[in-house]
């Protein structure tokens, strides 16, 4: 099977920096994207941003100039860096992988969520 291990949340003051990490493992041949998604009470879930196995990625409106993802391929590793943070951005932040596992069996995965809060 396979798990998406998320860290790095946690309460931090407007302006204020946050690193969370995500490492997938498990029986995993191949990942092609791997993403953050976040969902704030009373909110559908968002997505933040993605990364593709080639290296291209995608932000959200909101936080282009403010994220960054990258991406280690040989950890199965997912970052994203939020400076500049608002307190808009409180959430759980969920990390997504589409994984294709050694059998060749392809599915799309969730972590299980880490809080992010802005707050002073």
């Amino acid at each position: 099977q396979v798990q998406l291990v998320e860290s790095g949340g946690g309460l931090v003051q407007p302006g204020g920096s946050l690193r969370l990490s995500c490492a997938a493992s498990g029986s995993i041949f191949s990942i092609y994207a791997m993403g953050w998604y976040r969902q704030a009470p009373g909110k559908q879930r968002e997505l933040v941003a993605a990364t593709t196995s080639g290296g291209s990625t995608n932000y959200a409106d909101s936080v282009k100039g403010r994220f960054t993802i990258s991406r280690d391929n040989a950890k199965n590793t997912v970052y994203l860096q939020m400076n500049s943070l608002k307190p808009e951005d409180t959430a759980v932040y969920y990390c997504n992988a589409d994984i294709t596992l050694l059998t060749m069996f392809h599915d799309n995965y969730w972590g299980q969520g880490t809080q992010v809060t802005v707050s002073s």
